[in-house]
């Protein structure tokens, strides 16, 4: 299996990450609507290509994270939070994931960052393993936070130092 190429997001990836956006989305690991037509940009105001790291193989973009800044406070510039991460179906379990979390902890790191946090829904157990196996702790549960698909799911803040 070749090895994930990962890099930053430019402009011109907005369409193709637009669609992995849409074709992951599922109450796994989103609290968002499903996305209906007319689309709207995957670019925004508050998220941009500098926001995302993108994972290719053979040169197919087939997942990305976005990294950002949990709120635009000045006391809290030494924290990044994840803020999204998909994979395409066809590439799971080839370390993508696992890769593009890699680049997010050194990049968060040469960006200042002293801290990474993410949010994860309680219910997906792969992502929790994933970033448990990866030096995250668990530092606060909101329970049952969400009702998805009838079923109320918790919040898991997670963690860790760079």
């Amino acid at each position: 299996m070749p090895v994930p190429h990962i890099r930053a997001a430019t402009p011109d990836d907005e369409d193709a990450l637009g669609r992995l956006d849409r074709v992951t989305w599922s109450t796994l690991h989103s609290v968002q609507e499903r996305p209906q037509q007319p689309y709207e940009p995957f670019y925004n105001e508050r998220y941009g290509p500098r926001d995302h790291l993108v994972a290719e193989l053979g040169g197919t973009v087939v997942g990305y994270v976005r990294l950002a800044r949990p709120s635009s406070l000045a006391c809290h510039t030494h924290v990044r939070q994840i803020q999204g991460l998909a994979v395409a179906e066809e590439a799971r379990g080839a370390g993508v994931a696992r890769a593009l979390l890699r680049a997010a902890l050194d990049e968060a790191r040469h960006r200042g960052a002293r801290r990474l946090t993410l949010r994860v829904l309680g219910h997906n157990t792969p992502a929790r393993k994933l970033y448990e196996s990866e030096g995250f702790v668990v530092e606060g549960i909101l329970p049952e936070e969400f009702l998805l698909d009838g079923e109320y799911v918790d919040d898991v803040l997670m963690g860790r130092p760079l």
